[in-house]
């Protein structure tokens, strides 16, 4: 199966089951009473669920309710099977957790840029989770130097020899590694990064798109504004209108 990110609603009627997947309950809006392998939450708020593959669990709303679900295969991110059963978000995951709403909510029409940009965008909140609540040693620790670096210089222009310079690890092995654990290159995984700074950036702080471009790595407006609207199917500038209204 491939990664799937929708937004579900939630019945009165009290559901049990299981499947071959993980699943991550992400709440937006309202609440419902959640298990998942005997242990029991309300799913509200800040507070979300992990689903392991083949764990019972089961769901029951009696108030309007709305969630970012994501069903992912098992051997996609294999360490979300290690997560506590309920996770409360921080303000910075509560935050992305908003905008993949958003970013559900505005469509795109079904492109194939969308989803690969949904998927990666998936894949780094699975990294974040792992790294927030899950076992600190899972990244070999020239992956999580080589991400590390990325994540304080995405600003600037990163080769993948630098990178694995600093990793201390051949090119190649860098991008095997990289891919392995984290399910992305290291090219596609600085491209994350500057967006998601990018957005940020546009929606809270009174920049201009040129002033943008500049603080996540890229040399032109033209450059950027192509990249960020295959990304998110649309452009820097309809964000910024979108942000004021």
């Amino acid at each position: 199966m491939n990664v799937t990110l929708d937004l579900r609603s939630y019945s009165d009627e009290a559901l049990e089951h299981q499947h071959d997947y993980h699943q991550l309950v992400l709440p937006v809006m309202g609440g419902m009473e959640m298990s998942v392998s005997g242990s029991h939450q309300l799913i509200q708020g800040s507070y979300a669920a992990v689903v392991p593959a083949g764990a019972q669990h089961g769901c029951f709303a009696d108030t309007d309710n709305r969630f970012v679900v994501a069903d992912i295969p098992s051997d996609l991110a294999p360490a979300l099977a290690r997560l506590p059963e309920f996770i409360e978000l921080d303000p910075a995951l509560t935050h992305y957790v908003s905008f993949l709403h958003q970013q559900i909510i505005k469509g795109e029409g079904g492109s194939k840029a969308s989803q690969t940009s949904q998927r990666q965008m998936l894949l780094l909140l699975i990294q974040l989770l792992q790294e927030g609540y899950g076992e600190t040693d899972a990244l070999d620790k020239r992956i999580q130097r080589a991400k590390q670096y990325l994540d304080d210089h995405y600003a600037k222009q990163v080769t993948l020899v630098e990178l694995a310079a600093f990793a201390n690890i051949s090119s190649r092995q860098l991008s095997e590694l990289f891919r392995r654990q984290l399910s992305m290159t290291p090219q596609q995984y600085l491209i994350e990064k500057r967006m998601q700074q990018a957005w940020q950036l546009l929606e809270q702080e009174p920049l201009s798109v040129q002033q943008v471009a500049d603080r996540v790595g890229y040399a032109t407006v033209a450059a950027f504004s192509d990249r960020f609207r295959k990304h998110f199917g649309r452009s820097p500038s309809e964000l910024k209108r979108v942000s004021r209204r």
